[in-house]
């Protein structure tokens, strides 16, 4: 075989593993972005690498970008961008080859957003070694091949890990698809009618929202009582001429899947300009996100252009 015939052989190598990888560091950073990146750096350093002397490649690649993941989470920059109050994950439609494997609960719970933002108390190691264990099935020994600790080590990082999401997370099994589909619907009705008694019904006691503004501001807002959830919801999803003109045009308002949860989406034409994302526990809404800043709706945008939508729920808003 001539040498560009084995360019040729190990680029379609590296390529079978591309989607795998890029779920990988989606988990680990919680930004698409961010994972195409290492994704993309993981293939340089293949292309550099003496190949033929690499006998299991999914094992080298998988080590080559948790490492570059490891380091982007530990850089001073990381840590400037991921400050409690600034940082959000990067929601993805479903059906996006980032969310994958998701075969078991453990792998879909893996990429939710309540699990990708619990993940941010966990130290990189721990998050490493829970996401190869939970979410990629990998042996105590083979993550201690991929992160050069001892398997000891491994299990406890895992067991740390496990302690400090289970500790903090609502956990109430998967939703029926049609139960959280109704429950979000008289959410967008209630919001939209003012009825400010049914939506704190639909709130547990302890719901919490957060927003990003737009992008428009530093900090992250957040709101922690079912009244003043309710009436952030009455005052966001009331339409008015300023916020369309903020827009540009008159969205449409569609139920969606992102990371798994029952969503919101505020499309104009074909760009979505807002997502509303919520997690639902015991027949009620625990946490609602709202983002808005189109950086974190880049790669969600480039899935809904490919996407065959449902009837809208509001045509125009």
């Amino acid at each position: 075989m001539n040498s560009t015939a084995t360019d040729r052989f190990d680029t379609s190598r590296f390529e079978a593993s591309r989607n795998r990888l890029a779920s990988l560091a989606y988990r680990l950073l919680g930004s698409a972005a961010d994972a195409e990146d290492a994704v993309q750096d993981a293939f340089l350093h293949w292309q550099a690498a003496d190949r033929q002397r690499i006998k299991v490649p999914e094992a080298w690649l998988t080590k080559v970008v948790t490492n570059l993941c490891l380091d982007r989470l530990r850089s001073a920059q990381a840590r400037r961008e991921r400050t409690v109050g600034a940082w959000l994950p990067e929601p993805l439609l479903d059906g996006d080859p980032m969310l994958g494997p998701a075969d078991t609960f453990e792998q879909r719970e893996s990429v939710s957003l309540a699990v990708l933002t619990l993940m941010e108390r966990l130290s990189p190691l721990e998050r490493a070694v829970y996401l190869l264990r939970e979410a990629f099935s990998y042996s105590h020994a083979e993550i201690a091949e991929i992160l050069d600790i001892t398997e000891s080590g491994s299990q406890q990082h895992l067991h740390r890990a496990r302690r400090r999401i289970t500790a903090a997370r609502r956990r109430d099994g998967e939703v029926d698809p049609a139960s959280a589909r109704r429950i979000v619907e008289e959410f967008l009705a209630a919001a939209s009618s003012g009825r400010t008694e049914r939506l704190v019904a639909l709130l547990t006691d302890d719901a919490t929202a957060i927003s990003d503004g737009a992008g428009l501001t530093e900090t992250l807002l957040q709101y922690d009582t079912p009244q003043r959830i309710a009436a952030v919801a009455q005052a966001g999803f009331k339409p008015t001429p300023a916020k369309r003109r903020l827009l540009g045009g008159t969205p449409a308002i569609h139920y969606a899947l992102v990371n798994g949860a029952p969503a919101i989406l505020f499309v104009l034409g074909d760009q979505v300009v807002g997502a509303v994302a919520f997690d639902i526990t015991n027949g009620k809404i625990a946490t609602v996100r709202g983002i808005a800043a189109p950086t974190r709706l880049a790669r969600l945008n480039e899935a809904w252009r490919q996407h065959e939508p449902d009837t809208p729920l509001i045509t125009q808003w």
